[in-house]
């Protein structure tokens, strides 16, 4: 196995089940990542960004869970632009089969473990 890349995840709080699957994949599986997880539990505070900023930093892409609720989450909206202004690779996977939602900027892809390895090693 290639050696473990760092992964920001960044999704819409309403997705965040999703999020707890990908953590669930990552753990019960030959995991060619690491997990980060900046979900945000209580009221963004006033130095949010700072430190979502510094852990995008020390990441090797930032992997962007697509779905609807995507369109309307300003934090996820943030952590991709900041991605894409420090020059980390982005990459989107659907959250859901009926959900396509298209994010402006954002390739997005299905969520297959093949899928989400592939990018990942190809960091």
């Amino acid at each position: 196995m290639a050696d473990k890349k760092v992964v920001f995840v960044a999704f819409a709080i309403e997705d965040e089940r999703i999020r707890d699957m990908i953590k669930g994949q990552s753990l019960y599986t030959n995991s060619p990542f690491e997990y980060i997880d900046m979900s945000v539990k209580e009221a963004y505070d006033s130095d949010w960004k700072t430190k979502v900023k510094a852990r995008i930093q020390r990441s090797h892409g930032v992997l962007a869970i697509i779905s609807k609720n995507s369109l309307s989450s300003t934090g996820q909206k943030w952590e991709i632009a900041c991605a894409k202004e420090l020059g980390v690779p982005v990459r989107g996977i659907w959250a859901y089969k009926e959900d396509r939602a298209n994010v402006a900027g954002v390739n997005a892809m299905v969520w297959t473990w093949d899928n989400i390895s592939n990018w990942i090693n190809g960091l």
